[in-house]
């Protein structure tokens, strides 16, 4: 089966990746290449965060877990390292919703001033700088193409074309879903300083904190800035991030700035993966993971794979 998916972000390779492993000739069409997309600037650290429901993000994530833990150990040079961190939580402290997600949570036995509780566990971590062209080399490998394409609506399916949208953000055009919104992100990226283990603190998008190191940089988050649309850094909330993250890792204080980056995450009431009958033809839809694109890929992959193939059989 001939198959267009639409969209270039961790999603849609991952999906595309999974298709071709099933037989299917895959086409990537996308506005943004990989490096272009918000999947680009995510820290990228497996955490379930910004997605509904709970049950099947959990099924994602798990499943996403296990394949980026393989390719942590068995693929040199994907970008991608199981590293420990720490969750600190500040008010009450219970058994995090995605707990059957992940293999191992430690509860802390001591926290720093400020802080309840939280967990120390070991969980994937990938540099999207790299992961995401070793995804784009593997569906190269394949005989899958990944083209920039201007779409005003997705592309129409048929007997012999599955389309399926992996679109983000841009949804809200593409299939007219207006409930999918910008949920905006800012980064700083600082030298790398010696930091292994990834850190998460805050009660909640007000104060996010994440610290996670890749190998020649740490990147320091965040924001949260529900309907927000700007691409461009904010100087000043630059500087609120980096006190923040200063506060909980005291290293970072003698990190230079290298950098900083913005992305919009698509988040939606519920992540939306359904196949849609369109005339002769099938769309499969997969969109709307806000913050947890990375962390739910290659679960959702799977069902976008299961679900073209069902539509073909």
């Amino acid at each position: 089966m001939r198959v267009i998916v639409v969209g270039a972000g961790v999603i849609g390779l991952s999906s595309a990746l999974r298709l071709a492993e099933h037989g299917h000739d895959v086409a990537v069409l996308a506005r943004d290449l990989p490096l272009e997309t918000t999947s680009a600037v995510a820290a990228a650290l497996w955490y379930p965060y910004h997605a509904l429901p709970h049950e099947s993000v959990t099924r994602w994530s798990a499943t996403t877990y296990t394949e980026l833990s393989r390719l942590a150990s068995q693929e040199a040079g994907c970008g991608v390292a199981v590293r420990w961190g720490t969750e600190l939580i500040r008010g009450p402290v219970t058994t995090p919703w995605w707990r059957d997600a992940v293999p191992r949570l430690d509860p802390l036995t001591t926290v720093p001033d400020g802080y309840d509780g939280g967990w120390r566990l070991p969980v994937p971590v990938a540099d999207m700088s790299l992961y995401l062209p070793w995804l784009a080399a593997r569906l190269a490998a394949m005989r899958v193409t990944i083209s920039r394409a201007w779409l005003a609506s997705l592309p129409r399916p048929s007997a012999e074309v599955t389309v399926v949208n992996c679109s983000g953000l841009a949804a809200r055009a593409l299939v007219g879903d207006d409930s999918v919104t910008p949920v905006r992100g800012q980064v700083v990226y600082v030298e790398q300083v010696g930091l292994e283990e990834w850190t998460l603190a805050g009660s909640g998008d007000s104060d996010l904190t994440y610290v996670v190191p890749r190998e020649k940089v740490v990147v320091i988050g965040g924001t949260a800035e529900e309907g927000a649309y700007e691409p461009r850094p904010d100087p000043e909330v630059a500087q609120q991030i980096l006190a923040r993250a200063r506060a909980v890792v005291p290293e970072l204080g003698r990190a230079t700035v290298v950098g900083h980056r913005v992305g919009l995450r698509p988040v939606r009431p519920m992540v939306r993966l359904e196949a849609e009958r369109v005339d002769d033809g099938t769309v499969v839809h997969c969109y709307g993971h806000g913050g947890a694109g990375v962390t739910t890929s290659w679960g959702c992959a799977d069902d976008v794979a299961a679900l073209v193939d069902a539509a073909v059989s």
